[in-house]
């Protein structure tokens, strides 16, 4: 089983520039430089459609998606705070209704202010 290869985000820039600039064709340079067949033709499709955030490397989180996951836990946080509150306005009206019932009642019974 043939080891895959890596190829540096500069390496990957050059080539794209042979084929733009230079007018060579994706296929004539795969088979110059030796690499498998359409993987310059990934790289310029990679390259239009992700623009600077093409080409990020191994393991690196693209600018792009790590703001994704930042707003998506803030998102998150959010939500939770919301369901509280929601809970807690819940609480506090059949709170308010006891405080109310003991007002319109005060007459009628003793309410000690202790």
């Amino acid at each position: 089983m043939q080891k895959r290869r890596i190829y540096s985000s500069e390496f990957k820039e050059e080539i794209i520039a042979l084929v733009e600039r230079d007018g060579l064709s994706c296929v004539q340079v795969e088979k110059d430089i030796g690499i498998g067949k359409g993987v310059v033709s990934r790289w310029i499709r990679e390259k239009e459609n992700l623009k600077d955030d093409a080409f990020c490397g191994i393991g690196n989180v693209r600018p792009s998606e790590k703001e994704f996951k930042i707003l998506k836990k803030e998102m998150e946080r959010v939500t939770r705070e919301r369901d509280i509150l929601k809970k807690a306005v819940h609480f506090l009206e059949k709170t308010e209704s006891i405080f109310k019932f003991i007002r319109e009642h005060r007459s009628e019974y003793r309410v000690s202010d202790r």
